[in-house]
């Protein structure tokens, strides 16, 4: 999708990665949790490889990976009762650690002063998603939040954005989707919404470039320069 003839009334944003640098609380939330059932810690930077489809993906792979390394610990890391023991770490660590990228808060503030809608769209569970927003001072800003279980679907199911694009009232031609990962990518692809993506994320420790976005932003002050630059040159 070319975008440069286009002018945008709402613009997505994935949460973890792209406005807020969550790795340190969520690492620490595993972490509490195989303490918990008897599991030795894992490496920060491992577990952040993990993140973008939800915590239950996240603990599934790293439970496979640990009883491949492992087979003793098999009868340990059981994924339903570390689940339910990461969900009530998570809630306890959401939030703690959670830090706004550079020029987040301002740059959703410029577009909503330019009239932009702005939802914020996570394959993190809503309840987490909802605090981690709060925690930040980011919640104000968006006027819809999609979490990994808000719909029966997720990124990068085509669904999720056409949903979001209809419940706020416009087109997804009008729509351009922001995020760190080949998920975010390809659930805009998918969707048919401008694929928009910024460098510094959890993209599995691979390139963003890689996954071959419409648009690769280095700072979310410069998605909102491109977007308000499209408005006034707009006919």
């Amino acid at each position: 999708m070319h975008d440069d003839c286009l002018t945008f009334d709402l613009i997505c944003f994935d949460l973890d990665g792209t406005l807020v640098d969550t790795a340190s609380e969520i690492a620490e939330a595993v972490n509490l949790a195989l303490e918990t059932h008897g599991i030795d810690r894992r490496p920060v930077a491992e577990i952040t490889l993990l993140i973008g489809a939800g915590t239950a993906d996240l603990m599934r792979r790293l439970l496979e990976r640990l009883v491949q390394e492992q087979p003793a610990l098999a009868p340990r890391a059981q994924l339903p009762g570390l689940l339910q023991t990461l969900d009530g770490c998570y809630a306890r660590t959401t939030g703690t650690l959670a830090r706004p990228y550079p020029g987040c808060a301002q740059a959703l503030a410029d577009l909503r002063a330019a009239g932009l809608r702005l939802a914020c769209v996570t394959n993190k569970e809503i309840r987490h998603a909802r605090a981690v927003l709060q925690a930040t001072q980011l919640d104000a800003w968006f006027d819809l939040t999609v979490g990994g279980d808000s719909l029966p679907h997720k990124k990068p199911d085509a669904r999720v954005l056409q949903h979001v694009a209809t419940a706020l009232g416009t087109s997804t031609l009008r729509t351009a989707h922001v995020g760190d990962s080949s998920t975010d990518v390809l659930a805009a692809r998918n969707a048919g919404v401008a694929a928009w993506a910024v460098p510094y994320g959890y993209n599995a420790g691979r390139p963003i470039e890689e996954a071959r976005p419409d648009r690769i932003f280095q700072t979310l002050g410069e998605v909102a320069a491109h977007v308000l630059a499209l408005r006034r040159t707009a006919p």
